[in-house]
């Protein structure tokens, strides 16, 4: 059967998964300029807006999936990935009460849901994300965010291990290398995901 964006995304049945949008990530004070500058280059924030006020508009949930640390570091795993360690480096980085895990200004709005994560790269692995959306009758979920590399993969492989549907908005995440985050798009989310614009993701909810 023909993939149908308008079918797949009915507004009773799908939640947008916002990932890592936080000023932390690419915005104030953000430790990754490489990340921060690719995002910028894909227009991540314009387009994630777009998807984000079209889910509003048609009823559908929005979660920002976020991650932060304790300043003591409990409930996170701080040895197990060559990443985690290096993000560890800054003790100020990422904690639980500043700035840096806000999302960022003009992509929240009141009435839309967080999840958030103390370890880890996925948004499910340790959290109520999935009973959050199985509560909601959530079958199709929207993932746009940061980064290709490892929370959005680490998202749609988690997902359709659960038994969602996913759809990734492509204009709306980014990755480093800019052609690595390409690769992964094509030759990895592909496998896992149907793939769309955020234009044709907001006209899937239009009226």
């Amino acid at each position: 059967m023909p993939f149908d964006l308008r079918t797949a995304l009915a507004p009773e049945r799908t939640a947008v998964l916002a990932m890592e949008l936080q000023q932390g990530v690419i915005g104030e004070g953000a430790r990754f300029p490489e990340l921060a500058a690719a995002a910028d280059r894909a227009g991540l924030r314009a387009n994630a807006a777009r998807v984000l006020d079209a889910a509003r508009g048609a009823g559908v949930p929005v979660v920002h999936c976020t991650a932060a640390f304790r300043a003591d570091r409990r409930g996170s795993h701080t040895g197990n990935s060559p990443f985690i360690r290096r993000l560890l480096r800054d003790p100020g980085h990422m904690l639980e009460g500043t700035r840096a895990v806000e999302v960022l200004d003009g992509l929240r709005d009141p009435g839309d849901l967080e999840s958030r994560r103390h370890h880890g790269f996925s948004p499910f692995t340790g959290t109520g994300l999935d009973t959050v959306l199985r509560a909601m009758g959530t079958g199709t979920v929207v993932a746009l965010g940061l980064s290709v590399n490892l929370g959005v993969l680490g998202l749609a492989l988690e997902a359709v291990g659960l038994g969602y549907r996913v759809v990734v908005a492509e204009d709306a995440v980014a990755g480093v290398p800019e052609e690595y985050a390409r690769a992964v798009m094509e030759n990895s989310i592909a496998l896992l995901a149907a793939r769309a614009p955020a234009a044709d993701i907001a006209a899937a909810w239009a009226g």
